[in-house]
């Protein structure tokens, strides 16, 4: 994962990758422009549990939740 150089999202961005790193998952390519963070989203795959892998809309609720606290600045989120 990149560094943004803004604590604050890369508060979110840390906090983010553990959650689906835990489950094979990785986030790629942030970036900040405009006050819109672009982040891609690559899934992992637990074949155990397929559920228990965090799907887009998951991870754009934590991202939206996270972003609202510790990067308020951050106005829209490209999740690819």
């Amino acid at each position: 994962m990149a560094t943004i150089g803004d604590p604050g999202i890369q508060v979110v961005l840390d906090n983010i990758e553990t959650v689906v790193a835990s489950e094979g998952g990785t986030l790629e390519t942030a970036e900040l422009r405009d006050g819109r963070l672009t982040v891609k989203y690559r899934p992992g795959v637990n074949e155990e549990c397929p559920e228990c892998v965090p799907d887009h809309d998951l991870v754009r609720q934590m991202f939206d939740t996270s972003l609202k606290i510790y990067a308020p600045h951050v106005k829209d989120l490209d999740l690819l």
